[in-house]
């Protein structure tokens, strides 16, 4: 049986917990026994019982002739999931959209039936201008048919222009609201995405795919209604006259030419699309490259490195240049090929109307009547080349930004999930395993309990997995093992909504809004009161700093927030953070970047707030832990020590060690400030 190849599955044991594969795609054979193999080394299930285990299996992808990976051996590298390009199919992509049209089925309709009423008139116009010709013959003295004919004449001009703006103006709302709806959509997606996923992402790239997708929508949803129709309906009104009133060799020659100019246009165009697929990614590429470098300007200038930016970023720019010429070029090859086409077309069918007009068969009436057809019908037949051509491109475009939307979510809420009770939370880890990737387990077996309304403080070297505890609480990933509860609820039966809004951090590296102070502090809480707002500022010890500037609480923290110092913006992630009011409060390295005389100012405030909940501190000074209720000394993903901060020192392990080094550092630095005071 083939193998179905799936972006993620989640494997939940009977009693709605278990497993989470943490890798991007997954393999499912289905036989005697249900065997699922993760198709990266060392992520193999093995084999489980069906009775024990219920799949929630989330965007299959089918690959028919994707060859079989026997069960627990590392896949080829020709079957790698990175090697695997997934594209949404073109009707897919169409089909998707179609909700967007149905939303607004009386400005559909409205704009169908001005296209209509367009190209009735449009095709009216060579009709009547024959007429007016043949009139105007000599052999003919009627000169009151001629006014006429001119004034109809004029009047379907002016329709044909008048229905096709109303075409639009009733049109563009529904395209408009088309890009308004995805573009949200895919906004949502991305900020519902895990926290894997946007670490793995380039902001450069993702933005750009935004945009060309959202641009595309509207160039799709127009072309496909106003373009592609519209010539439907004209080359049938042609066909009919020229049915009518010529012989068989007109219709002959146009359905030919027509049919030609179709398969060329189709054909190279689809060679086309490669090109302008590997343009696109180019150009992503490039402006990936140029946002990253500006939003690393200080790295960039600390290292002298602006001309090997400029060199990286002008290597990209060369390769879209190239892309962009080929791309160019192979429009040009087109365009002479659909010209040739209908030059030649045209020729043979006006030799054909100028010999009936010698032998007398056909009148000049006629004559212009053919070639006003062949206007009215090559022109937007021309015009479909580059339609057809567009709609490739806005589908390629479109690609990408879909893609994002079938990202998989690693972490949702189960279908069972309920809000938390606002009572004052207890938290506990329980065997917590964890890996960000499997060959590299970052916790074992971390068991602990935050009693509602106390402090437990975690210390212990780099890396050892101190921050990944509050990813985990805050449930940017999933356990690998294990469960974390709050009031004995696994937070993976909690909503998301609900869990962080229990939660309020301030985070060791904090990154800010490029906007105003009081924007930043208000985030905390968008329905907070100004002076709720300068409340929070106050305990955070940062309101006279604010008031002393020019702009106050309006003035701008710059692009991730540089134009502040690292402790101030640590106090405005302190001030939003309370301003939250949140039952649990995590603090990881709150005051690093802090000055002594400040850390102490907030060190007390921030033990005034923990007093009433329940609240997590990770740190690297033990100083500003000492009064915490447990400390958890970490090593290598591991507990290796507990108790209070008396307990610990009694223990004379590795805390007091620790203990004992820092001491160490704080007498010589403040021996240092005092030598340096007496010279």
């Amino acid at each position: 049986m083939p193998a179905v190849l799936y972006r993620q599955i989640n494997i939940h044991s009977i009693n709605g917990h278990g497993l989470n594969c943490p890798h991007r795609f997954l393999s499912l054979y289905v036989g005697r026994a249900h065997r699922l193999r993760c198709l990266q080394p060392g992520g193999s299930f093995g084999t489980m019982s069906p009775a024990r285990i219920t799949l929630h299996i989330l965007k299959p992808i089918r690959f028919p002739h994707f060859p079989h990976v026997a069960l627990n051996k590392p896949a080829p590298a020709t079957q790698s999931p990175e090697a695997v390009v997934w594209r949404r199919n073109d009707w897919q992509t169409i089909r998707t959209l179609l909700p967007y049209l149905l939303e607004f089925k009386g400005r559909v309709a409205a704009a169908l039936l001005c296209l209509t009423a367009a190209k009735l008139a449009n095709v009216g116009v060579p009709l009547v201008m024959k007429e007016i010709v043949d009139s105007l013959d000599a052999k003919q003295a009627v000169l009151v048919l001629p006014f006429a004919l001119l004034a109809i004449y004029g009047l379907l001009r002016l329709s044909t222009t008048l229905f096709a703006e109303l075409r639009d103006i009733v049109f563009v709302r529904v395209a408009k609201r088309a890009i308004r709806r995805v573009a949200l959509q895919v906004f949502r997606h991305l900020h519902s995405l895990s926290l894997r996923f946007h670490l793995e992402r380039q902001t450069g790239g993702v933005s750009r795919d935004i945009e060309r997708g959202t641009r595309g929508i509207s160039t799709l949803l127009s072309y496909m209604l106003f373009s592609i129709i519209p010539v439907v309906i004209e080359f049938s009104l042609v066909a009919f006259v020229l049915l009518a009133k010529f012989d068989w060799r007109f219709m002959a020659i146009t359905m030919g030419a027509v049919v030609i100019y179709l398969g060329f246009t189709v054909s190279v165009t689809e060679w086309r699309m490669d090109i302008r697929r590997r343009a696109n990614e180019l150009d992503a590429k490039a402006n990936t490259r140029a946002i990253d470098s500006l939003l690393n300007y200080e790295t960039v200038k600390y290292f002298n490195n602006e001309e090997f930016e400029a060199r990286r970023y002008d290597e990209s720019l060369q390769n879209f240049e190239s892309a962009e010429v080929k791309n160019e070029a192979s429009l040009g090859a087109l365009n002479i090929g659909q010209s040739l086409v209908i030059a030649i077309a045209v020729t043979a069918l006006m030799i054909l109307a100028a010999q009936g007009v010698v032998g007398q068969k056909l009148s000049l009436g006629d004559l212009v009547l053919v070639n006003g057809l062949l206007i009215q019908l090559y022109i937007p037949l021309n015009f479909l080349g580059m339609v057809y051509r567009e709609i490739k491109q806005s589908l390629v475009d479109m690609d990408k930004m879909f893609r994002l939307l079938a990202e998989n979510r690693e972490v949702q809420d189960s279908p069972h999930a309920a809000d938390l009770a606002p009572a004052l939370p207890t938290v506990r880890f329980e065997s917590v395993n964890f890996s960000y990737e499997p060959r590299r387990t970052i916790l074992h077996e971390v068991s602990f309990e935050i009693p509602a309304g106390h402090t437990v403080a975690v210390v212990g070297t780099s890396g050892s997995g101190k921050s990944t505890l509050a990813r985990l609480l805050f449930r940017f990933y999933d356990v690998s093992g294990g469960r974390i509860t709050i009031n004995g609820i696994d937070i993976r039966d909690a909503t998301q909504k609900s869990l962080r809004a229990a939660i309020g951090i301030v985070p060791q590296d904090t990154v800010l809004f490029n906007d105003t102070i009081y924007y930043n502090i208000a985030y905390g809480d968008p329905r907070a009161t100004p002076d709720q707002v300068m409340d929070a500022a106050r305990s955070a010890h940062i309101h006279d700093l604010i008031e002393s500037l020019p702009d106050g609480y309006e003035a701008m923290v710059g692009e991730r927030g540089l134009k502040l110092s690292g402790g101030e913006k640590q106090r405005v992630a302190i001030a939003r953070a309370l301003l939250k009011n949140p039952k649990i409060l995590i603090f990881d390295e709150a005051t690093s970047a802090l000055d002594s005389k400040s850390e102490k100012a907030i060190q007390a405030e921030l033990k005034r707030i923990s007093a009433s909940r329940t609240t997590l501190t990770i740190a690297h000074r033990l100083s500003t832990i000492i009064d915490a209720d447990q400390i958890l000394v970490m090593e290598s993903g591991r507990i290796i020590e507990r108790g209070s901060h008396r307990d610990l020192l009694g223990q004379a392990g590795t805390y007091a060690h620790m203990w004992a080094l820092q001491q160490e550092e704080e007498r010589v630095g403040e021996l240092a400030e005092l030598t340096a005071g007496i010279a």
